[in-house]
């Protein structure tokens, strides 16, 4: 009987032992996947047929090919100030916005896409027969009292033309500003409606270029006029920095311009909502610098996304989860984890013994019954020895089958350990054998004798 109890405990054991380690692995599998499935973040970016926009999409068909955890939605915007309104009024996840311009004031940068430069040139203009020749415009304190055509439907661009002027003491109402679409370069030239233009964008725009070119008259090329107050215009202004337009950089020839150009830049810059996961702007952080060189073959202006100004005294600080990345301190899945992890196989195991304690209280009642119940069994032994009857111990065997079969059922419920089960054995073995010497007694003695057999009471 020991032997088959045994090799029940031991599978009700197996059992058991595998049913938790099927449930801890589920667990486990389960976190695992809610925090690797993958997270869709809503991206604010325009104007929809520019630059950054292309990019932006490249990026996000990079992503979904190389089944990246972060997932981009772009939404369109006619530029980057309607970028950051989508922004600040919590429509996206993230937006492409120029630093130059109001900051929301819970964006953290993650990345800049690309730097643009400020660019002025003046366009040479061709003496007219009869007509009292301008002073040639060669810097930019002789703009005041002259027409600037500013490139763009923007008036971000306006706003840096007197940031320029304020900063050589120009009084912007000096100066008659007017917006003009590149379209309309050719005829303001020609018509001598401006004398000056100003764009802003990358030092290889080709919206720059086309303005540029369409300036030129007469096989007369235009005078670039440097910002030689850059550094000052950088200090007075921290969204601006100083910077150069190299030699050539829109083409031509002779080259435009001739030499390096002083002038301003400004970022465009990836931002994210203070407060996002570290993790996921982590994630999208090391996707973005992954997936630029793929999309720099269709797109060369990509090659412009650097990382973010990470000193505590940036002009937009950087996300947390962006540092990290760039630092080198992006923690992987058991770094972030495994304090969970542990204090989960704690509250396993404690919740294991809890139960198994409370499985305990609730079979005491069991317990207390099987022992009674191996207490009667002892009894029924001195009861067998002095039996006088073969109805009386059959009675008693009959009943001592009841007990082992309530003794069985404990144990199987685990209400009695093994020990206790040893212990009910032999006295089950020691009843069965009073039973039976009795039984062979009393076939040997007469029925009369029977009756006497019994010690007289003195």
């Amino acid at each position: 009987m020991t032997q088959p109890s045994q090799q029940s405990a031991t599978r009700r054991m197996t059992f058991v032992a595998l049913a938790a380690t099927l449930a801890l692995v589920g667990t486990l599998s389960g976190a695992y996947y809610f925090a690797m499935r993958p997270v869709n973040l809503k991206i604010a970016v325009g104007p929809q047929n520019g630059d950054d926009a292309k990019v932006i999409q490249a990026l996000d068909q990079a992503f979904i090919r190389d089944h990246d955890y972060v997932r981009l939605r772009p939404v369109l915007t006619s530029d980057p100030l309607a970028s950051a309104a989508a922004f600040s009024a919590h429509k996206v996840d993230l937006a492409v916005i120029r630093g130059d311009l109001a900051v929301p004031k819970d964006a953290q940068s993650v990345a800049v896409l690309h730097k643009d430069v400020a660019v002025l040139w003046v366009p040479a203009k061709p003496k007219a027969e009869g007509e009292t020749p301008e002073a040639a415009i060669t810097k930019i304190t002789q703009l005041a009292d002259r027409r600037v055509g500013v490139i763009g439907h923007t008036k971000a661009n306006v706003d840096l033309l007197k940031a320029i002027l304020q900063q050589y003491s120009i009084d912007p109402a000096r100066v008659e500003i007017a917006l003009l679409p590149i379209s309309d370069v050719a005829e303001a030239v020609r018509n001598r409606k401006v004398d000056a233009f100003i764009a802003a964008g990358p030092p290889n725009s080709k919206i720059i270029s086309e303005a540029i070119a369409a300036s030129v008259r007469d096989a007369l090329e235009p005078t670039f006029l440097a910002i030689d107050a850059a550094d000052a215009i950088a200090t007075n202004y921290p969204t601006y920095e100083a910077s150069a337009i190299p030699a050539g950089a829109f083409g031509g020839a002779p080259a435009r311009p001739e030499n390096d150009v002083k002038t301003i830049s400004y970022s465009h810059h990836i931002v994210a909502r203070a407060g996002m996961s570290d993790t996921t702007i982590s994630a999208f952080t090391r996707q973005l610098f992954a997936a630029r060189q793929s999309v720099i073959a269709d797109l060369p202006q990509a090659a412009k996304i650097e990382t973010p100004d990470t000193d505590k005294d940036a002009t937009i600080p950087v996300h947390p989860g962006a540092a990290a990345y760039v630092d080198g301190e992006e923690r992987s899945f058991l770094d972030r984890y495994s304090d969970y992890i542990w204090f989960s196989l704690i509250g396993l195991s404690a919740l294991g013994s809890i139960g198994a304690w409370f499985a305990s209280y609730l079979k005491k009642d069991e317990r207390i019954a099987n022992t009674s119940q191996r207490d009667r069994l002892l009894d029924m032994i001195a009861v067998a020895r002095g039996s006088d009857s073969f109805e009386e111990l059959d009675a008693m065997q009959s009943e001592a089958d009841d007990i082992l079969r309530n003794t069985l059922n404990s144990f199987e419920n685990g209400a009695i350990e093994e020990a206790a089960l040893t212990a009910f054995s032999i006295a089950l073995e020691q009843f069965h054998s009073a039973v039976a010497d009795r039984k062979a007694l009393l076939a040997r003695i007469p029925a009369p004798a029977v009756r006497n057999s019994r010690p007289q009471a003195v």
